[in-house]
């Protein structure tokens, strides 16, 4: 970096970096926090501020890690296992037409003007987004156990500010900019300045608010020009939304199995397959082999029927990230009556172990299709559109809107969740974990009902193109993780354009077959509808 400082660094103290047209920014600073500002120039400025340690060590290397590819900059400050560790924040400078990609553990993210795609994720921290006027953009704001805090005039013309739980949407203009927000712990702040002096300096913009009351927003939030009508209203949405990024391609993941053995079958191309939608042979345009990374996100049940046995989980969970692949990412959410997020998607396998041995149970009830819901708008939003995407869910399958389950259940419906599943871009696999008891009054949950959980459990994970594991005692549920890594090992990807290109809603039927491996079995989707 010192050696680029001196070919690059400016006078203003930022390190220039070429970026071409729509090329992506990825940022990750697990020690501190990210501050951007768009510019007009199609270079990214880079300035980095760091606590000076106490005593510096002769052999200390720097944190931070610069890799740029031909249309990616890649910027990165890891954590280190020292706990004294020191705090380092970014400050950036980005063209309008990035793709910016940001994230942090508990550093807050400030973002003001819009790049031509904004996704900023954080565990706890705080979002916050100044947006100019007059909005232009697709905006999704969601933080699991915060709220989004929308400034004056943010989503209507003269409005006033308000608070939202769970998750906003809303549609400003001609929406041709995307902007995803995510916190886990965290509140997101959206609010509205004067159009940014693209040097860098903004006009008549105040800061951000910062306190910690929402009526912040209402004292502090900026006055602004009245916007423009938005071509559709902004809307607040369930998680049982679907977002299909490119509607006219069609991409189905498929396990291959040897029929006798069971085993999974690897090394296989394009040329061994025959995809059929409706029973019309389709081109397959788009081709992964088995050995292609995932996005993976494990859903752990942590409700009161699995309490007493809290050890085990974790003890499998480990063992799960252990067995999957380096090039695989894993994020890992709990859930009773919330769902929280124990790790976000990262490659850091020691992370994620630390993450997980820190687990503790979210207390409440059982909501499991809520959570479910969630699991999948989280890797929706979240895993890179070049990965293949995996949910793993372990439950016993009992949501408290069953009968007899105590406590408040799922707002949506099984059958939502299951129509969701079907739509969802990925697989889900599902661990059954029985914790059946002997019913010695009708209070008692049932066997009807734990078979109405068996069953539900195994219908989600056809649903999902996945497959469905029963584990008796806790004690096998490790092994049951490996087994599906294993599973995860023998997917292949296919993608199609249909020649039925009518959207009329109805089901597409969709087969694969393996002329040449007379004894394979394609495992996955069996449709969609065409929406």
């Amino acid at each position: 970096m010192t050696a680029a400082q001196d070919a690059g660094a400016s006078g203003d103290g930022f390190l220039r970096i070429a970026l071409p047209p729509g090329g992506e920014v990825r940022v990750e600073n697990r020690r501190g926090g990210v501050s951007v500002e768009v510019w007009d120039e199609e270079s990214v400025g880079l300035a980095v501020a760091a606590e000076a340690p106490a005593k510096k060590s002769p052999r200390a290397k720097s944190p931070l890690n610069v890799e740029r590819s031909e249309r990616l900059l890649s910027i990165t400050i890891a954590r280190t296992a020292v706990t004294t560790q020191t705090r380092v924040d970014l400050r950036l400078r980005v063209p309008a037409s990035a793709r910016l990609n940001l994230l942090t553990s508990e550093g807050e993210i400030e973002v003001g003007g819009l790049p031509a795609t904004l996704s900023a994720r954080t565990i706890s921290g705080e979002v916050r987004v100044n947006i100019p006027t007059p909005p232009n953009a697709d905006v999704t704001a969601q933080s699991l156990n915060g709220t989004v805090m929308l400034g004056a005039g943010v989503d209507e013309a003269g409005g006033g500010a308000r608070t939202v739980r769970g998750k906003y949407r809303a549609r400003w203009g001609e929406a041709s900019r995307a902007v995803n927000l995510f916190s886990g712990r965290g509140r997101i702040h959206l609010t509205t300045a004067p159009p940014v002096d693209m040097a860098g300096a903004r006009t008549n913009a105040a800061s951000p608010p910062r306190g910690n009351d929402p009526r912040d927003i209402e004292q502090t939030a900026p006055v602004r020009a009245p916007a423009p009508p938005a071509l559709e209203a902004p809307q607040e949405v369930d998680d049982d939304e679907v977002v299909r990024v490119d509607a006219d391609l069609v991409t189905l993941n498929v396990s291959v199995v040897d029929r006798a053995s069971g085993r999974g079958l690897k090394g296989l191309s394009r040329s061994d397959f025959k995809l059929y939608e409706d029973n019309v042979e389709q081109e397959i345009s788009h081709f992964e082999a088995s050995d292609a990374p995932f996005d993976l996100l494990l859903l752990i049940d942590l409700s009161g029927s699995t309490a007493k046995v809290t050890d085990l989980i974790r003890a499998a969970a480990q063992r799960f990230v252990s067995a999957t692949r380096p090039q695989d990412r894993v994020a890992v959410l709990a859930f009773t009556s919330g769902t929280v997020v124990v790790s976000p998607l990262t490659a850091d396998r020691r992370a994620l172990l630390d993450a997980i041995n820190r687990m503790q149970p979210p207390v409440g009830d059982t909501r499991l299709y809520d959570a479910l819901a969630a699991a999948m708008t989280y890797l929706e939003r979240e895993a890179v559109n070049t990965r293949r995407r995996a949910i793993v869910l372990m439950s016993d399958g009992l949501d408290s809107t069953m009968p007899n389950v105590t406590g408040v259940g799922s707002a949506l419906r099984y059958e939502e969740v299951r129509d969701r599943a079907r739509e969802f871009d990925g697989l889900l696999y599902t661990i059954w974990t029985s914790t059946e008891y002997e019913a010695f009054s009708p209070e008692d949950i049932q066997p009807e009902t734990f078979d109405l959980a068996h069953d539900r459990t195994k219908e989600l994970a056809d649903a999902g193109g996945g497959a469905f594991y029963f584990v008796e005692r806790m004690e096998d549920l490790a092994g049951a993780y490996e087994r599906v890594v294993a599973d995860l090992g023998t997917v292949y990807s296919l993608s199609y354009r249909p020649t039925n290109t009518q959207r009329d809603g109805k089901w597409r039927a969709i087969r694969v077959r393996l002329p040449r491996h007379t004894d394979a079995v394609a495992r996955g989707k069996r449709g969609y509808n065409a929406k």
